[in-house]
Formats: structure tokens, sequence, C-alpha cells
């Protein structure tokens, strides 16, 4: 791994050792998504080593007023009235919030407050019950905990509050014994990481992570709807929730419900920032003059199967996730990352000190069936530029 340098805008591609034939399509192909319906806009930041090659916005950050279901097609606003997206539009990260609570995790496994292989009751006795006493905080970060999906969060049950929904679930496979992706995992992360510090998710992440690197486009909303992309206009029976046009409040019913902080969602983002978490993961934890994580635990988080992270995806990673452009057998391949369900994603690959961030607001003006072509395409050009214009 790298240093901590911190990122500059390199001159030229082949200065950061990229092929510039395959930046430019990677460019070309960006500004096609808003063209092809992918999304309405987008940014994309990619780079290596300590140096951004490519940061390009494109489409709209807003352009529809709201879905017509009748019609089947968003209802655009008048020409004038659409916002181009650009480097500093702030996206609802979804999904990619979970990396941040998986940092927080592994910061406070460092201060000795959290084991990893200890089990979650632990440290949250209600999250004991109905068969989840053995439930460890690992599985909880490697999506191993037998938990299913999603339940619906937002009002108090016996007298449980918020979270009674999390305290009576049952785990629908036996905790350990097989992968099932869920939003809950990261949720009871949250619990066990706010009684051992003390303190809101929210401060957890600023404290720990976002305001030692610097990163202050970074934060829970809501925040400025001028400067946010719009994600659904959120109504029943597409949505889960009434709740018209969002732009600068969380998409995620869930974390809504959750009062807007929550450990699987809420965060918001500009692209540059989330490089700087790209860049400070692939420089073993630390960034300028800042360290957050240890070698060690970064080297655990990017490990396989992941701790908060998926490792070595084709699906959404594409040629990126064989470290060296092809894709070998799963246990060779070296980059890791995650998406959103708003249209985020980002990937970082230690094996050729690249990373690419795509933020994309895919759910304007509604939410679709997942299409992670794009995203691959995208960590295919990166991988292809970097086995080209490797120095």
């Amino acid at each position: 791994m790298a240093d901590g340098a911190k990122l500059r805008h390199a001159p030229t591609a082949g200065h950061a050792g990229l092929c510039p034939a395959e930046l430019a399509a990677l460019r070309d192909e960006l500004d096609l998504l808003p063209v092809t319906g992918w999304c309405s806009g987008a940014v994309a930041v990619a780079g290596r080593g300590p140096w951004i090659a490519l940061e390009h916005a494109t489409g709209w950050a807003v352009r529809y007023s709201s879905y017509d279901a009748e019609a089947g097609a968003g209802a655009e606003l008048p020409r004038e009235r659409w916002e181009p997206a650009t480097p500093g539009t702030l996206f609802d990260l979804a999904s990619l919030t979970k990396l941040f609570t998986a940092v927080a995790a592994m910061s406070q496994c460092e201060r000795g407050t959290v084991a990893l292989d200890r089990e979650v009751a632990l440290y949250v006795p209600e999250f004991g019950a109905r068969g989840k006493e053995r439930i460890t905080v690992r599985q909880l970060l490697t999506h191993t905990s037998g938990l299913r999906p999603e339940i619906p969060f937002g009002g108090e049950r016996d007298g449980g509050g918020l979270l009674a929904p999390l305290w009576d679930e049952e785990p629908v496979a036996a905790p350990g014994s097989t992968h099932c992706y869920s939003d809950l995992n990261l949720i009871a992360l949250q619990q066990v990481l706010e009684r051992v510090s003390g303190i809101g998710l929210d401060a957890l992440v600023r404290d720990s992570i976002t305001g030692p690197l610097g990163m202050e486009s970074t934060s829970y909303g809501p925040v400025p709807a001028a400067s946010a992309a719009a994600t659904e206009d959120q109504r029943r029976p597409w949505a889960k929730a009434d709740r018209g046009m969002l732009r600068g409040t969380v998409h995620d019913e869930n974390a809504f419900a959750l009062g807007g902080v929550a450990g699987h969602a809420g965060l918001f983002s500009t692209a540059a920032d989330l490089a700087v978490l790209c860049r400070t993961l692939l420089s073993g934890g630390a960034y300028g003059g800042a360290r957050i994580l240890t070698p060690s635990s970064v080297r655990a988080m990017l490990a396989p199967p992941g701790l908060g992270l998926a490792v070595g995806q084709p699906r959404f990673m594409g040629e990126l996730a064989g470290g060296s452009g092809e894709l070998r057998s799963p246990e060779h391949r070296t980059a890791a990352g995650h998406t959103g369900f708003t249209g985020t994603s980002l990937v970082l690959d230690p094996a050729t000190d690249t990373f690419l961030v795509l933020l994309a607001n895919t759910v304007h003006p509604v939410r679709r069936p997942a299409d992670n072509r794009p995203r691959a395409e995208a960590a295919t050009r990166l991988a292809r530029a970097a086995r080209s214009g490797a120095p």
C-alpha cells in the first residue's frame, strides 16, 4: 500500500499511470448514462495513487417534478429549471453509509471497546432475544448473521420504541451458516457503537472519519436541498411511504423512520470526498497527517469476504475485480467496494492502487430494477487504463 499522501489532480492521465484513451472512453460512456436513462445525472472520480485522473459531472441533479404513474414516466420540469450535476453536487449515499459504519466499528475495535468475535448481545442485551444471542459483531459486518434483508421500522411496538422490530426479529438462518445481505446488520451494529462510545453514530462518524480526513461535504441529512441531487417522487404504491419528491432528505424509508441517522443509510457526500476515503483505505488507513485506522485493520476489512465491504465482485466491479484486470477466481480477486440503492458505488483496488467513485441519482424520479452494468463497465475501463498506462 502507498503512503498517506493527499490527492492531487494529475496534469495528465499518463502522469497518474493511466491510459488516456481508456479514460477518455470512460468519460464518453459516463455522458451516455443520462441519455440512455440509467440516471438523471452522475459524477465520477477516478484515480491512481495520490492522483485524481478523472473528475467528471454529467446530466442533471434535478430534471423531474414528479412521477406520472399512468404514463409510466417522469413529468419533466420546464427545461430552464433543470439543474446540472456538478462536482460539488451532494448525493444520497444510501448503502455506501454502511462503509462508514464499518470503519467506525473497526476504530472501536482498535480502542478495545468492541471485539469482532464477541456476541452483539453482550453490548446490546435487547438484541439477544428470539434466537439472536449468538450473533457476533463479525457476522454483522460479513452479512452472515442469518437476519433477513429488511423489516419495516417507524412505529413503536409493545412499548419497545422504534427499535422494537429489531429486538423482536428472529434469524431466518443459523448465524454463521450463510451470506444474506441485510440492512438489519448495520442497524444493529449502530446500536453497538452508540452503546460503547456513548455518542450518536453521526458524531462518531464525524469525530473518527470525516473530521480527521477533512471530508467537509460528508454528513447525515438533511442537507441543503439546493446542493443535493433529487432522488425519488416517493409515493405509494411504488414506494413504502408518501413523502413526495425528495431532495436533501434521506431516501431510505427506514433510515427516515429512525431519524435520518442510521447504520445502513443516511449519509450524503460528494464524489471528491469519497475519493478521499478510497485513498485513505488504499494507504492503509492514513491520509495526509491523519490516521483513522491501522494498516492491520484495513487489511482485515479488505481481505475476503470483506468486513463492511464486498470483495472481488465482477457484477459491479467489472474487470477491476481481478486486480490485474483479468477475472480471476474469487480467492485471487483484490478489489473491494460497495453499492447504494440510489445509484451510488465505489471500488478500490490495492493491486493496481486505483479507485473509482460513481455517484448517480438512478431513482430520480422513481425507483427501478437495479442495473449494475454501467458500474461494471466503468470499473473495467479503469482496469484497462491501469494495465495500458502502467509505467
